[in-house]
């Protein structure tokens, strides 16, 4: 099975080497010297790992063959796909590859059914669960503690405890908006009562 486990960035310096956005939970075994890395797109690789060091926070990788900043910046934009054993597990119990996390069912801990993960996007700050409701639309879910709770593989899905207004949003503002409109009949009900009364 092959999984993207990074993509490059711009050229650091003279010698050829890249930034890379890290999209993996095992950077050394998967981004390390030696590691031989199929591309998208193909024509581009594979790359060989010459090198690699962590500089100001960001991981730079040298290619065998790369050696200069125009090579390097040739290659800005490719993803980096290595071949994994499907049956492979992070050793981390609470980290899971991408691959696992697709197509599991997203619910609230009181079984409502949200809809089916179809992508995790990995930003800088966290990571997202794109999730495709059963209506065709979509919804972003935070791949955090706090909101999702639990992930069972062997149910194949994953519970949720969304925020007011993550999932449906629409439906808080109806609510919001209901609740202004009842406080607005509420309070004419007793403008009338006080005009009865006087």
């Amino acid at each position: 099975m092959q999984l993207v486990v990074g993509r490059i960035g711009r050229a650091h310096g003279i010698k050829g080497e890249v930034t890379v956005e890290v999209r993996t939970d095992d950077p050394e075994l998967r981004l390390g010297p030696g590691a031989v890395l199929a591309t998208d797109p193909a024509g581009v690789g594979p790359l060989t790992i010459e090198t690699g060091r962590v500089h100001s926070g960001r991981l730079l990788l040298r290619f065998v063959g790369v050696k200069d900043r125009t090579g390097a910046e040739a290659l800005r934009n490719t993803l980096l796909i290595a071949e994994v054993d499907p049956e492979e597990t992070p050793e981390d119990p609470e980290e899971f590859y991408d691959h696992q996390l697709i197509d599991l069912d997203v619910v609230t801990a009181d079984g409502t059914e949200i809809g089916r993960i179809t992508e995790i996007a990995h930003l800088p700050s966290q990571d997202l669960f794109i999730v495709e409701r059963p209506d065709g639309g979509e919804v972003m879910i935070p791949f955090v503690s706090e909101i999702v709770t639990e992930i069972d593989l062997d149910a194949q899905r994953a519970v949720v405890d969304p925020p007011r207004g993550l999932i449906d949003t629409e439906q808080a503002e109806v609510a919001s908006s209901r609740d202004a409109e009842a406080e607005g009949a509420a309070g004419q009900d007793e403008g009338d009562a006080a005009k009865g009364d006087a």
